[in-house]
């Protein structure tokens, strides 16, 4: 029987393409969304993937809506943490929503999906649990404190779950995307795009089925002796 995958923010972007690149390698795949009813309508209805609505920053939404992807499709065997939102300020003129709002999204969700999980991956002793960072959560990034905090936090609990899962058959990684050509990336002003990609070593964005097979090779059964591991795919614009 095949494994079930769900991925967090599955139905756009980078999570789009993980959740279809999933389904292609043979998984039950779930995608969960928070607001977009429209896109996540017309990603079902082009890819056949069921869709899950339920904001990832609160905890009692996503233990009922796992409950209903396991109902539905079996007991999550991947986790992919890959919803996230951006507030962006400089510090100084950053407010308290702006703060909160990121690191509910982008950090605590981290745990509120994955402790959702965690119990049954740990009893099956198997499990996958990758984990969509960012480059800023490497390097920082002028803008983005909060950004940038959640991002370099999600590698902080990469680096500490996997030990805990390591002797039970759960690997827990993450990938730090470097510049993207999503659909928002895309719409940044022609001379801005410009100057990002002249920073990007091999000469271009990277594409969203760039991570997604990233995703699909740290998922299967065969990657059991990577764990606690950062990916970086940023086209050499950062080096670890």
């Amino acid at each position: 029987m095949a494994r079930t995958a769900l991925v967090t923010g599955g139905t756009r972007g980078i999570g789009e393409a993980i959740s279809v690149a999933l389904k292609a390698a043979g998984y039950q795949v779930a995608a969960n969304y928070a607001g977009n009813d429209a896109a996540a309508s017309a990603f079902h209805e082009k890819t056949g993937i069921p869709v899950y609505k339920w904001d990832v920053s609160d905890f009692e939404g996503c233990k009922a809506g796992i409950a209903k992807v396991e109902a539905d499709l079996g007991p999550v065997d991947v986790l992919v943490n890959n919803a996230g939102i951006t507030r962006d300020a400089t510090l100084h003129r950053m407010s308290l929503e702006q703060w909160q709002a990121v690191i509910n999204t982008n950090l605590n969700s981290l745990f509120n999906m994955t402790r959702n999980v965690i119990e049954g991956m740990r009893a099956r002793k198997f499990g996958r649990i990758v984990c969509i960072s960012s480059i800023n959560g490497q390097k920082g990034q002028f803008g983005q404190t909060n950004y940038s905090a959640a991002k370099a936090g999600e590698i902080g609990f990469v680096k500490a779950l996997a030990q805990e899962g390591a002797a039970l058959g759960i690997t827990v990684n993450a990938i730090a995307p470097g510049y993207i050509g999503t659909e928002m990336v895309r719409a940044v002003p022609e001379d801005v795009l410009k100057k990002i990609v002249s920073t990007i070593p091999v000469g271009r964005l990277g594409e969203p089925e760039d991570i997604a097979r990233c995703v699909v090779f740290l998922a299967a059964d065969e990657a059991g002796f990577i764990t606690g591991s950062t990916l970086t795919a940023n086209g050499a614009q950062y080096i670890t």
